[in-house]
């Protein structure tokens, strides 16, 4: 899976999305194809190559010749839909002006068909928004993940008059998304590179983990006066695909008022409900009462179903979390034939070779059967070599 990561650290803006792209590997050619596409006029397309704090970049301004009409949202999805780019790019590029009106709706409190784009509607950020959603689609991008994003302060310029910054669209926009303050009155998130980021990525945090390709660099217009470069970097990889997750999320709590004779249940529940692995430690807690810390590994998609057992099946009432990156060792699941039966087990690719490694439950299931001590069934496991593959 061919994946991105925007490294916001300066901010976003839809020409840097558009000079990223360019820099890691779009062609300049095919980018000014695609956009030709759009009917409409009065605009020329500038690309630069520059540098800032020493760092090579590619700078993208879009210069309009006359002035452009104000557009509504129906004016954006008629353009979109008279032009021969791809369905994808159409449906994308008209759900990052729709996350646009919505935002400008509730900010001024009108319905979004009704809102006038004023800047954003302009020819300028049809191009960035079109030139972005068409340059991720080019170079085959299945998966994004962007960097928590920096809030400014200050106030700045607009169609409407003075308004403070963040701007109050973008503020609108990236509710639910992690942010940031930095100590600088200048604009850094824009309202179009808002709505480009919600509507392209996929999960906000750190570097996922990647086998990286290439980096690109898009420089704002401006300079910062805190010496920070100006610049969106884009990071370009390839996931590799496993059977399980390579990032996995730790919860954590420490309970000093819970009876953990329930622990057997609370642990199977847990493990039904898709959690990797379960614990729970002995610990001193404050005051020296003895306590446990209880932890939990699962994969992102199973954490609000876990968070809610704990809730209910403990005395918890808060938890911590975060995520982890995990390395994992190739393995299949096997079956040994003994003298009893068939054991499970797991053989396993090390950097030493390959180890094969019996499952309690399949031998104390047999040992039981049998009426046959467990350590045999481990013994007699280890001696045999016929080994047939079994699925999941």
């Amino acid at each position: 899976m061919q994946r991105a990561y925007l490294d916001c650290f300066s901010g976003v803006s839809g020409n840097m999305l558009l000079g990223a792209l360019l820099h890691a590997g779009l062609e300049e050619k095919i980018l000014r194809e695609t956009l030709a596409s759009l009917p409409v006029s009065g605009y020329r397309l500038t690309i630069q190559h520059t540098s800032q704090q020493g760092l090579a970049a590619c700078h993208v301004q879009v210069e309009v010749d006359h002035d452009q009409p104000h557009r509504h949202l129906q004016d954006i999805s008629d353009i979109l839909a008279a032009s021969t780019l791809p369905d994808s790019v159409k449906k994308k590029s008209l759900a990052v002006f729709t996350r646009l009106a919505e935002a400008e709706a509730a900010v001024h409190g009108a319905a979004p068909e009704q809102v006038h784009f004023h800047e954003v509607g302009a020819v300028d950020a049809l191009i960035d928004v079109v030139g972005t959603v068409a340059g991720f689609h080019l170079l085959g991008i299945e998966k994004t993940a962007c960097s928590p994003l920096p809030m400014p302060h200050g106030l700045t310029k607009c169609a409407h008059g003075t308004i403070p910054l963040p701007a109050p669209a973008v503020s609108a926009l990236l509710e639910g998304i992690p942010v940031y303050g930095v100590d600088l009155a200048r604009e850094l998130v824009t309202p179009t590179g808002a709505a480009l980021v919600c509507a392209l990525a996929d999960d906000f945090g750190p570097m996922p983990a990647m086998i990286l390709q290439s980096t690109g660099y898009g420089a704002g217009s401006n300079v910062r006066k805190d010496g920070c470069p100006n610049l969106l970097r884009l990071c370009l990889g390839r996931e590799q695909q496993v059977a399980e997750a390579r990032e996995v999320e730790i919860i954590e709590t420490h309970l000093d008022d819970w009876n953990p004779e329930p622990w057997p249940h609370v642990s199977e529940r847990l493990m039904a409900a898709g959690a990797l692995d379960v614990s729970l430690t002995p610990i001193q807690m404050k005051k020296g009462r003895p306590g446990f810390e209880l932890k939990v590994i699962c994969g992102p998609a199973h954490t609000l179903a876990l968070k809610q057992i704990i809730l209910t099946e403990t005395s918890a009432i808060g938890l911590r979390f975060h995520r982890q990156q995990r390395m994992i060792l190739p393995r299949k699941k096997v079956a040994v034939k003994t003298r009893w039966g068939m054991v499970e087990g797991k053989e396993i690719k090390t950097p030493g070779g390959t180890v094969i490694t019996p499952e309690y439950e399949s031998c104390r299931a047999l040992a039981k059967q049998r009426n046959i001590p467990l350590q045999r069934i481990y013994s007699e496991f280890c001696r045999c070599s016929d080994t047939t593959e079994v699925d999941y």
